[in-house]
């Protein structure tokens, strides 16, 4: 293990097939040549195109592994995937924060999966207001945004309001105007991030590969423009590696 590659870590679900998750995210941290770390949350029963069941993982576990984990390495940033609730997605927050308070925390705010199973539901509006703060991106699509927010407003409003809590790529995969267009919001500029080609493949767990891209390239020392831009890049040649659901991955 090269002394040069800065730590990072994914908190999210195992997903046997290997195209999202820690499993995802890790094949990710490594081409970026960062160090991956995981936690799973929970452990799911599927396949890239059929949805089981889902166990998920004791929070005292969950913690107790940060504690370990952030008392022993240098934890550039974190990479939160699917998790059961918002008391979950707080008490994991403020353990990175506690003991590791200059750690960024991207959150992909998976709130289901692609074949609609429900992973949590958003129960205290004003609650994830105060975690957003503590948190440095969320990684929403257009379904998302509009469910994180409970609010009649467009997509592009409600990541402009979040964007004064926190920095919010809104992914658009399912921006039906600009198929593939991403906005990243930050607190004084929205910045257009478009697709290098109008041919959308589509994969399973690209939101986790895109976020975990985004995570490795925050721990290498870009800026959060440039990580998403570089994420981005990387995500489209995941997308278009092959026909099938479960991608490779190359740098």
């Amino acid at each position: 293990m090269s002394k040069n590659r800065p730590f990072v870590l994914s908190i999210a679900g195992f997903d046997p097939s290997g195209g999202a998750g820690v499993l995802a995210d890790v094949k990710t941290f490594e081409q970026h040549q960062v160090y991956g770390l995981a936690i799973v949350t929970g452990n799911t029963i599927q396949t890239e195109n059929e949805f089981i069941k889902m166990a998920w993982i004791s929070m005292d576990s969950i913690i107790e592994s940060i504690e370990v984990l952030c008392n022993k390495y240098e934890i550039k940033a974190v990479k939160i995937g699917i998790i059961p609730s918002l008391d979950y997605l707080e008490n994991i927050v403020s353990t990175i924060k506690r003991i590791a308070p200059k750690t960024k925390i991207i959150w992909d705010s998976v709130l289901k999966s692609s074949t609609n199973f429900d992973f949590m539901n958003l129960e205290n509006q004003t609650k994830l207001e105060v975690i957003l703060k503590q948190i440095y991106l969320i990684t929403p699509n257009y379904n998302e945004i509009v469910t994180l927010s409970h609010s009649n407003e467009t997509p592009e409003n409600i990541a402009k309001s979040l964007s004064k809590s926190c920095a919010v790529l809104l992914k658009g995969g399912h921006n039906l105007e600009a198929l593939g267009t991403d906005f990243l919001f930050l607190k004084d500029e929205i910045i257009t991030l478009l697709p290098e080609t109008k041919i959308i493949l589509s994969k399973h767990g690209s939101g986790c590969v895109l976020s975990s891209a985004i995570t490795a390239n925050l721990a290498l020392g870009f800026d959060t423009t440039s990580s998403c831009q570089k994420a981005k890049i990387y995500i489209e040649k995941f997308l278009h590696s092959n026909n099938t659901l479960l991608g490779y991955h190359h740098d």
